[in-house]
């Protein structure tokens, strides 16, 4: 093979052919990279909004899967950045690299088995009507569902992917159920009559052969501790979008048993084998649901000696239930395969779940991993949950332990540092920051961190922290206004004084604000207050679909878009469109969240901070994300209004602003109002003269 280009020479080429300009922070970090996987390090990057970070690591990814003939994994955790990658990013750059490499770079996607149309299970005549979990939903529901399921045989007629996100429009959870399997209900290749056409192994097939493969963060946690190994081997990982990777991965790591999920095992298990033990799992259900049924939601630090019965009960029931499906001989038969698959799997569920309960409340209190909580509510059905209390030493052990990682975000450093995320990823302890270039870089302070000899030798991974900053001169494009006269949020609503507020600033703002909001409650509240004050148009998350609302709100000038937590993270509107963000409180986890209180809990009886640990590290990169809605490209200029006075008068404000960019700061109402007139008046200057009539 002929001597490869290095990585600037190939980044050059590749910003050169997409019509772009050179960005000293998408150099130094593409550079930094390259030297992570030759020096086989982990590195953890921030790479604030327009650094071009998907370059950055895409192009050092490459040459690295070119020079040494394997794969490179990229997981993200949204479906948006995973097709941006996979239909705009890697197709645009496979192009411009492939006069320098010789051949273009191959990529592929890749997703859990769930998301793949099954053959075998949709050849399985009448079996989608007899599942036991249908008969959860009314009459009208499956007929709806009836109509999709034959429309998904239509479709698997046609597509050469079978992938769900190909279906437009697509179908409900429950029709799309019908035709799909987990990955521990496949009954694999080798014994399915299907296997030679399987969607799900033909899209394996490609992504071990393609030099970058895309998949997300869960199947990532998924194939790394749940033993399907679903991914290609790959000696190198980027991890985009890392800020989201400890929940997701805490997300596949939690079990959950509810008295539903119990007697659809037992349903299942009925075609298989005797009454017997199908019975008893039964009543096992009911038992459960009678004992969970006068319980309160909430976290369970203790399990009475009824609950603790029931589960047991659920336990022994589903195991003997295991053993009888077992004996159950399905050979030469692929139907009655996977039917045995399918139900050895929702038994094995219920029965794994049952043991992590009990065994959880097995330590004592202060010395526990685990967190039990119970979930119900008017539109949930009843079920007790149990998740790790960390998963950093299972991202250690199994991502970070035999591969080199590359952790990426635009909100990384929280409090100045990458100590508080890095501690949760099992990375090891925050260490001392020194200036990468030597002072200020060009969108705010820059800095690197590495373990020193003492984290190596305890055993913790060798890891090195760089802040590239941002193109974006903060000080000069953004306002950071919090109102230090307003009193601290109470929990019974807005008060006036917060409507008034938002009154204001939206008044002189002439529209384009986001309104970030702690609660739904409190987003539709303020939106019906402000269509009475204001004759402005006001959308509120849940009147529409969210890509709708923001394609209304990015279309109208004069609109204003409320909502929760889906509009933290995912809003990219640049322009004039948006000018103000108005945040009405410090994203703090709800007091009652069972698996956040439970974790600052564990850390303080250990002697750490949980509060600076988990509620400040939660609300910091929130804020970070939130106000990162405000900025999207260089010309964006605006107002960031936190209306929560804590945020300048609480000992733990400095952490929280100090996680933010460094925009130019104020207290004083009329500044911010002044600044968003002005910004208001230039809008309306640029904006064009409508067409002259006739």
């Amino acid at each position: 093979m002929p001597e490869l280009p290095d990585v600037e020479t190939l980044l050059d080429a590749a910003v050169t052919a997409l019509g772009g300009t050179r960005r000293e922070g998408q150099a130094e970090m593409a550079a930094a990279v390259a030297d992570a996987v030759a020096a086989q390090e982990h590195l953890v990057v921030q790479a604030g909004t327009g650094t071009g970070k998907s370059l950055a690591y895409l192009v050092p990814a490459v040459r690295h899967a070119f020079a040494e003939e394997t794969t490179v994994v990229v997981s993200t955790a949204t479906l948006a950045l995973q097709r941006q990658l996979i239909e705009r990013d890697l197709p645009r750059l496979a192009a411009a690299l492939a006069p320098l490499l010789g051949r273009e770079p191959t990529f592929a996607i890749l997703k859990g088995r769930r998301n793949y149309l099954c053959r075998q299970k949709l050849s399985g005549a009448g079996e989608a009507a007899e599942d036991p979990d249908t008969e959860l939903f009314d009459p009208r529901q499956l007929s709806a569902m009836g109509r999709q399921v034959k429309r998904l045989h239509e479709w698997a007629e046609e597509t050469e992917t079978g992938d769900r996100d190909d279906l437009v429009p697509g179908v409900g959870d429950l029709a799309w159920r019908q035709v799909s399997v987990a990955g521990n209900e496949c009954i694999g290749a080798a014994a399915c009559p299907f296997g030679q056409e399987c969607f799900a192994e033909l899209a394996r097939e490609v992504a071990g052969e393609a030099d970058i493969v895309v998949t997300n963060h869960a199947l990532l946690a998924i194939d790394a501790m749940q033993g399907y190994h679903i991914l290609p081997e790959h000696p190198v990982l980027v991890v985009d979008e890392a800020h989201e990777l400890v929940d997701r991965v805490t997300s596949v790591a939690t079990a959950a048993l509810g008295d539903r999920a119990v007697s659809a095992a037992a349903k299942r298990a009925a075609r298989l084998v005797e009454p017997d033990a199908t019975e008893r799992l039964g009543e096992a259900a009911d038992g459960l649901a009678l004992m969970v049924a006068d319980l309160d939601p909430g976290r369970l630090d203790h399990i009475d000696e009824g609950l603790a019965g029931a589960v047991a009960a659920v336990r022994d029931s589903a195991h003997a239930c295991i053993t009888a499906v077992k004996s159950v001989s399905a050979e030469g038969d692929a139907d009655t395969t996977a039917v045995r698959r399918r139900t050895l799997a929702a038994l094995d569920e219920v029965h794994d779940a049952a043991v992590r309960l009990l065994e959880s409340f097995e330590p004592p209190l202060r010395d526990r991993t685990s967190v039990v909580w119970l979930a119900k509510g008017p539109r949930t059905a009843p079920a007790l949950h149990v998740a790790p209390l960390g998963v950093g030493g299972l991202l250690r052990e199994k991502l970070f332990g035999d591969r080199t990682t590359v952790l990426t975000s635009a909100t990384l450093a929280l409090g100045g540092g990458f100590g508080a995320l890095a501690a949760q990823w099992g990375l090891g302890r925050r260490t001392d920051t020194a200036a990468a270039d030597g002072g200020q870089g060009e969108g705010g302070e820059k800095g690197a961190e590495r373990t020193d000899d003492a984290d190596t030798a305890a055993g913790e991974p060798r890891w090195r922290g760089l802040d590239v900053g941002s193109p974006f001169d903060h000080r000069r494009s953004g306002i950071l206004y919090v109102a230090r006269h307003l009193p601290p949020p109470g929990r019974d609503g807005l008060d006036e004084r917060y409507l008034k507020e938002i009154e204001e600033l939206i008044g002189a703002a002439g529209g384009r604000t986001l309104g970030l909001f702690s609660s739904m409650r409190a987003a539709s509240a303020a939106a019906e207050e402000m269509r009475e004050r204001l004759d402005l148009p006001i959308l509120c998350q849940g009147e529409d679909s969210t890509g709708q609302l923001v394609e209304r709100f990015a279309a109208d000038e004069q609109s204003c878009l409320f909502g929760t937590l889906s509009l933290w993270q995912g809003v990219d509107v640049p322009g004039p469109s948006l000018q103000l963000v108005i945040v009405d409180r410090i994203p703090f986890p709800r007091p009652d969240d069972p698996l956040a209180s439970a974790r600052q809990r564990s850390i303080g009886a250990h002697g750490g901070n949980g509060f600076m640990a988990v509620a400040a590290t939660h609300a910091a990169l929130l804020l970070a994300q939130g106000t990162g809605r405000l900025l999207r490209s260089t010309d964006d200029r605006g107002v960031i209004a936190v209306l929560d006075p804590r945020l300048a008068t609480a000992r733990y404000g400095g952490f929280l602003r100090s996680s933010l960019p460094p925009y130019w700061e104020t207290g004083d109402p009329e500044v911010a109002r002044g600044a968003l007139r002005r910004l208001d008046a230039l809008a309306a200057e640029r904006r064009p003269a409508p067409a002259a009539a006739g």
